[in-house]
């Protein structure tokens, strides 16, 4: 009599023979569970490729919740006490956000033919001109003394990012200065022709710094010239005299405490307002970075899952 077969290895099921001639069931094999799949070799060298990945993207979340709040944010009305303009932003450089309408003091003398008009200026929501001028810097003359910390109700100054003391400004330095506004054009072309027939001497300027606009197209009705936007870099490319030359990139709204010439008004220039020590942006970013640690692994998940599917679905086949 022929024995049947006894083997018992994993993933098969001896037949039941109903009697001597009977032939053997058909082998059955056992599918895998998922936790199988998942413990092969393959599959545990993926989920340390997506443990690695979640690190990095946790270590950008961390960085960039670490910067979504300032834990040194300037004191209230620092920005209205007068700095050196050394002492703030250097020519060339970008100037920091909480700097952005710092009142500086400066001093130089303007370059003659050099006095341009931008459009599309406000004051008070009124369209107007500004007639701005190129403020060769003199590093030779001793920078306005600023008022004291006590004239703007006792707070501490606060200056650029690593610029705790005066630097040294370089020679040749220009600075783009808005000198006035009107709403004529006619009056701001006769302003700019006169400051460029007599420029004056040496100046001593007060006022605020603004980041550049950056420059813009000429508007398709207007001449080729005009401007709109108030951008040292679209000045610089009308200056005389520019070899070797430093420029700011923000640039000066002056006070208007000097003089005005004949048909121009003080720009108005309000303080800026104080802002938040959360910067809400940042906060987002870190959650995305969150949303994206997380992603990793449901991808490996995911795989690993598709693929126990895929070889669940041959068996059955």
């Amino acid at each position: 009599m022929r024995r049947d077969d006894l083997s018992t290895s994993s993933g098969t099921r001896r037949g039941s023979g109903t009697g001597a001639g009977s032939a053997a069931e058909p082998v059955e094999a056992f599918p895998p569970t998922l936790r199988e799949v998942m413990l092969r070799p393959w599959w545990i060298g993926m989920l340390a490729l997506a443990l690695l990945v979640a690190a990095v993207f946790a270590w950008l979340g961390q960085w960039q919740l670490g910067r979504s709040i300032d834990t040194d944010p300037p004191p209230p009305g620092a920005t209205e006490q007068v700095q050196p303009i050394a002492s703030i932003v250097a020519p060339g450089a970008y100037l920091a956000e909480p700097s952005v309408g710092q009142r500086v003091a400066v001093t130089g003398s303007f370059v003659a033919d050099d006095f341009l008009v931008v459009s599309s200026r406000y004051n008070d929501g009124v369209a107007g001109y500004w007639v701005t001028g190129q403020l060769r810097v003199d590093s030779s003359l001793p920078t306005p003394t600023p008022p004291a910390a006590g004239a703007s109700g006792g707070a501490s100054a606060r200056v650029g990012p690593g610029s705790g003391t005066e630097g040294e400004i370089p020679d040749p330095t220009s600075l783009a200065v808005a000198i006035g506004w009107t709403d004529d054009r006619t009056a701001a072309d006769a302003a700019a022709s006169a400051l460029n027939a007599a420029p004056g001497g040496a100046v001593s300027l007060t006022g605020r710094l603004i980041s550049d606009e950056g420059p813009a197209l000429p508007p398709r009705d207007g001449p080729a010239t005009e401007m709109t936007r108030m951008s040292p870099a679209a000045l610089l490319g009308w200056w005389h005299d520019v070899d070797g030359l430093n420029v700011y990139r923000p640039y000066l709204v002056a006070d208007g405490g000097e003089a005005l010439p004949t048909g121009l008004v003080a720009i108005d220039s309000p303080a800026p307002a104080e802002g938040s020590s959360v910067n809400w942006l940042n906060i987002f970013y870190a959650i995305e970075w969150a949303i994206f640690a997380g992603f990793a692994f449901y991808m490996w998940y995911r795989l690993a899952k598709d693929a126990w599917e895929k070889e669940v679905e041959a068996l059955e086949d």
